[in-house]
C-alpha cells in the first residue's frame, strides 16, 4: 500500500516538473507565428532588414507559377534610357546608388496607370517613379528565368538593365546600405525613415531623406496588368534568387521606419535602383 501511495507522488511530482518546464506558445524561428521568428535568413543576414509578419503586403496570384503578361515582348516608348548621365546619384558610405528609379524603357516593363492598370508606354507615373520590371527582365535574363532558377547566369555584380558601370544590388550590397545608415545614427529597425523622400508618401509616411536616396512609395504589379497605386509602398528587386521562381526584394511601407525584406515570386513587377560597381 506504502509503494502505491509513493508511486503515485512520485508520477504527480513528474506531470508538475514537466508542466513548469513548458513553454506552450510556438518558437519555431521560422514559424511566422512563432515566439522567436527571425524570417528567412537563407541570403540576408542583416537583422535590420528581417521582416515582421505585418511585411507581407502583396496579394496572392492566382499563377503564381508562371510570369505575368510583363514579360510579352512588347516594346514601350519614353523613359530616360539606362545612361547613367540621366540620372541623380548619390554616394552613401563606401557605396554610389541612383537617387531615383531607373525609367529604362526595356521591352515587358509597365507604366503605372491611374486607372489601377499597367501600360506599355510612358505615363506621369513613369516620370516620378519610373518603371517596374518583373524579375527576369530587371536582371536582362531569358523569360524562362522567371519561372525558373538561373543562379549559374548571375554574376556578383548582374548589370541587368543598369547603367554600364552599374548593377542591379543584390542581398549584400542592400545590407551595407541598411547597416550603414542605422550604424550611422545608432538606432535599430529605422533605415527607412532616413531613406524614404520627405513628400509623397501616404499621411505620416514621409522620411527625412537625409542621404539623398529620395525612396518614392511606387507599388508594384502584378498578373493581369493589375497595379497596386501610389503612396503606400515602395518595392525594390535584389538580384539574388530564393528559388526557382523566387527572388528577393525590399520593401518601404508608410506605416513604418524600417526597411523589409522578403521573397516573392519573380513575375511581380518592382521598381530597379541600380548601384555602383
Amino acid at each position: 500500500m506504502r509503494l502505491s501511495i509513493l508511486f503515485i507522488l512520485l508520477l504527480f511530482a513528474g506531470i508538475f516538473l514537466l508542466i513548469s518546464c513548458t513553454d506552450f506558445k510556438r518558437d519555431n524561428p521560422y514559424d511566422p507565428d512563432g515566439i522567436n521568428y527571425v524570417g528567412d535568413q537563407s541570403s540576408s543576414s542583416s537583422s535590420s532588414s528581417v521582416p515582421s509578419s505585418s511585411s507581407v503586403a502583396l496579394p496572392p496570384s492566382s499563377s503564381s507559377s508562371k510570369p505575368s503578361s510583363s514579360s510579352a515582348g512588347s516594346v514601350p516608348s519614353g523613359g530616360k534610357g539606362n545612361n547613367i548621365s540621366a540620372y541623380k546619384t548619390k554616394i552613401i558610405g563606401t557605396q554610389t546608388w541612383m537617387a531615383e528609379n531607373l525609367n529604362y524603357a526595356a521591352s515587358g516593363s509597365k507604366c503605372g496607370g491611374d486607372d489601377g492598370k499597367l501600360k506599355d508606354d510612358n505615363t506621369s507615373y513613369c516620370d516620378t517613379y519610373g518603371r517596374l520590371y518583373n524579375w527576369a527582365t530587371a536582371m536582362a535574363l531569358d523569360a524562362s528565368c522567371g519561372p525558373n532558377s538561373c543562379a549559374s547566369q548571375i554574376n556578383p555584380k548582374h548589370q541587368g538593365i543598369c547603367p554600364e558601370g552599374w548593377h542591379i544590388p543584390n542581398d549584400d550590397d542592400w545590407n551595407k546600405l541598411v547597416n550603414f545608415v542605422e550604424s550611422g545614427n545608432s538606432c535599430s529597425n529605422c533605415a527607412a525613415s532616413y531613406l524614404k523622400a520627405t513628400s509623397g508618401w501616404n499621411s505620416g509616411g514621409n522620411g527625412q531623406d537625409t542621404y539623398g536616396f529620395s525612396a518614392l512609395p511606387g507599388s508594384y504589379g502584378y498578373s493581369g496588368d493589375s497595379f497596386g497605386g501610389v503612396g503606400g509602398n515602395g518595392y525594390w528587386w535584389s538580384a539574388t534568387e530564393s528559388s526557382g521562381g523566387g527572388a528577393y526584394y525590399r520593401y518601404m511601407d508608410y506605416r513604418y521606419e524600417r526597411v523589409f525584406w522578403n521573397v516573392v515570386n519573380k513575375s511581380y513587377l518592382h521598381s530597379v535602383r541600380c548601384v555602383k560597381d
